[in-house]
């Protein structure tokens, strides 16, 4: 990486105007750098795994590969973060691309700075889901999931039964101060179960236990 850059950017959209505005929008951000462009998602995947960018700014309506087959393509790079920019995305189509792998969501209607925050945010390990809340996330995530009646049976991956309530009030959308008065606890011990249930689930934050919890059936649908 080159002395005082942060982020190594890949623009993959088809309209060369747009690359061309959003280029020039990130290289005179400090600590940005676009090292690559492409026109399509055949071309995006190409380009990932040869420069092997830190963030990829990907379109989802692309020819060749769609921004979903582009994704796929793009699955176990795991030193690359995807954020997908779209005109528009409806709640199923943001929960597809989180399952995806994508790290953030963001419309092209944002301002500068939200696209400049949510590279920030997702190099810092996070996610970029816009204003859409937690819960909201959780809601499609259980709208979309199969239903399974007859099968009861539920994997607790080691996690107590103090921590599955935990995990039930993270997916119900409930703060840790929420958790908090909720089970007569002080944050502090909210704070120490989550750290736990975070090592043991593999999960490095609230909306990967979300994803996790829901995909695992590790909370109870309403």
């Amino acid at each position: 990486m080159r002395k005082g850059v942060s982020a190594r950017i890949l623009i993959a959209d088809d309209h060369p105007i747009f690359r061309d505005g959003l280029r020039k929008l990130l290289e005179v951000e400090p600590g940005f750098e676009v090292v690559g462009e492409a026109s399509d998602g055949e071309e995006a995947v190409r380009l990932v795994r040869q420069l092997k960018p830190d963030v990829v700014l990907l379109d989802l309506a692309m020819p060749r590969y769609t921004g979903q087959e582009a994704l796929k393509g793009l699955t176990g790079l795991a030193s690359t973060h995807t954020i997908v920019l779209t005109a528009a995305i409806d709640k199923e189509q943001l929960v597809d691309a989180l399952q995806l792998g994508a790290r953030g969501v963001v419309l092209k209607e944002s301002t500068t700075q939200v696209l400049l925050k949510s590279i920030r945010c997702v190099m810092a390990g996070q996610y970029w889901v816009g204003r859409d809340s937690v819960a909201s996330v959780v809601q499609a995530l259980q709208d979309l999931a199969p239903s399974h009646p007859g099968d009861t049976r539920r994997k607790n991956f080691g996690l107590t039964p103090r921590e599955l309530e935990i995990v039930a009030a993270i997916v119900a959308g409930y703060t840790n101060k929420d958790i908090a008065e909720k089970f007569a606890l002080s944050e502090h011990t909210v704070k120490h179960h989550l750290t736990s249930v975070f090592d043991k689930l593999g999960v490095s934050n609230r909306l990967e236990l979300v994803l996790f919890a829901t995909n695992h059936r590790l909370a109870p649908r309403d």
